[in-house]
C-alpha cells in the first residue's frame, strides 16, 4: 500500500512538473525571423499573425518580428535553421523557394531542420506592369518579348521561388525570353515596377491588391477567379496554362521540446478559425489556408511538381532541373 502511495505521488508530481513546464512558457519575446524586407508578403503574413498567436499564448505574450532579407530568403530561413530549439525563435518559410534553394546553391539546411508549426497563407501569382507601360494585355507583352528577347525585364521577389517558377513555365509555353531582375522583397521589386524602371514584374495577388490603380495586372494564376480581385481574369481564360503561387507558413528549428510544440502548434492552429484574423487578412488580401503538422505541407492547389519531388524522395533527380535555364539575369 505504502509503495503505491509513493508511486502515485511520484506520477502526480510529474504531471504537475510537466504542466508546470507548458504553463511556464513563453517567458520572454519571441523572435519571429522574416528574410526578406519589410512590405512584402512574407512580412505582411508575419505582422498580421503576431498578435493573435500572441493572444493564444496567453498573457504577457510577445512576438517580435526582425527582418533579415538577403539570398532570396536564404539567409533568414538559415538563421531560424541553426536557432536554439527552446521556441523563442521561429521563421517564416516560402514554399517552393525555401526548399528549391537546397538544389541550385550551398545551404545549411534541408527539409529536417526545421520543426512544422503551421502553412498560413496560398497566395497566387499576377503578372503586372507599369501603369504607363505599352504591354497592357498577355498577348502583347508576349509579343514583344519574342520579338526582341531579352528587352522585357522582369522584376521579382527573389531567384528561385514561386515567382522565378512561374516564369519559367510562362517561357516554356510560350518560347518568349525575358530578363529576370531579382530584388530582396516584393516590396522593392514592387516599387521598382511603380517606377518604370522594369518592363514586367511576376507578385502575389497580396502584394499588390493596395496598388492596383498603380499597376496593370494582366492576370492572376489559379484556377479561378481570386475572391480579392473578381474582376481580374485567370490566365488560363486568356488561353495560358498557368496555375502558381506561394505557401507561406512558420517554422521553428528542429528539436522544439514536445510541451513548447504543442504549445505553438495548437495556437497556430486556431488562426483558422478566427473571424477576426481572417477579416485582417482579407484587409490585405492575403489568402489563408492554414494547415498544421509535422511535414512540410504541399498545396493540392499549388502545381510545383518540384515539391512532390522533395518531399516524396525525389530530391537527386531535382538536382538535373536547372532553375536558370533560358532566363537572362541582371543584377
Amino acid at each position: 500500500m505504502l509503495k503505491l502511495m509513493k508511486n502515485t505521488a511520484l506520477a502526480g508530481a510529474m504531471i504537475l512538473s510537466a504542466g508546470a513546464a507548458f504553463a511556464d512558457y513563453p517567458e520572454r519575446p519571441i523572435t519571429i525571423i522574416v528574410g526578406f524586407d519589410a512590405g512584402g508578403g512574407t512580412d505582411v503574413m508575419a505582422r498580421t499573425a503576431a498578435p493573435f498567436i500572441e493572444r493564444y499564448l496567453g498573457e504577457g505574450a510577445s512576438l517580435v518580428v526582425r527582418n533579415m532579407p538577403g539570398a532570396s530568403g536564404q539567409i533568414g530561413i538559415t538563421e531560424t535553421a541553426a536557432s536554439d530549439p527552446d521556441g523563442y525563435t521561429i521563421g517564416t518559410f516560402n514554399l517552393p523557394g525555401m526548399m528549391a534553394r537546397t538544389i541550385d546553391r550551398e545551404s545549411a539546411y534541408d527539409r529536417d531542420s526545421f520543426t512544422y508549426l503551421a502553412n498560413v497563407v496560398n497566395d497566387p501569382n499576377v503578372i503586372v506592369t507599369p501603369l504607363g507601360s505599352a504591354l497592357t494585355t498577355m498577348e502583347a507583352l508576349i509579343a514583344e518579348a519574342i520579338e526582341n528577347p531579352g528587352a522585357v525585364t522582369v522584376a521579382m521577389s527573389s531567384l528561385g521561388g514561386d515567382d522565378h517558377f512561374m516564369l519559367i513555365k510562362l517561357q516554356e509555353l510560350t518560347g518568349a525570353e525575358f530578363t529576370v531582375v531579382p530584388f530582396s522583397g516584393s516590396a522593392p521589386a514592387r516599387t521598382a515596377l511603380m517606377g518604370g524602371h522594369v518592363s514586367m514584374g511576376i507578385l502575389n495577388v497580396s502584394e499588390i491588391a493596395e496598388f492596383r490603380e498603380e499597376l496593370n495586372v494582366l492576370g492572376v494564376a489559379q484556377a479561378e477567379r481570386s475572391d480579392f480581385a473578381p474582376d481580374l481574369p485567370t490566365f488560363a481564360e486568356q488561353g495560358y496554362d498557368l496555375i502558381n503561387g506561394s505557401l507561406r507558413g512558420f517554422v521553428a528549428p528542429a528539436g522544439l521540446p514536445e510541451d513548447v510544440e504543442a504549445q505553438l502548434v495548437e495556437a497556430f492552429g486556431r488562426l483558422a478559425d478566427d473571424a477576426e484574423f481572417a477579416e485582417a487578412m482579407a484587409a490585405t488580401a492575403n489568402p489563408v489556408e492554414v494547415v498544421t503538422g509535422e511535414e512540410p505541407p504541399v498545396s493540392g492547389k499549388l502545381s510545383a511538381a518540384l515539391l512532390l519531388l522533395y518531399f516524396s524522395g525525389g530530391r537527386d533527380r531535382m538536382m538535373t532541373w536547372d532553375i536558370h535555364r533560358n532566363v537572362r539575369l541582371r543584377c
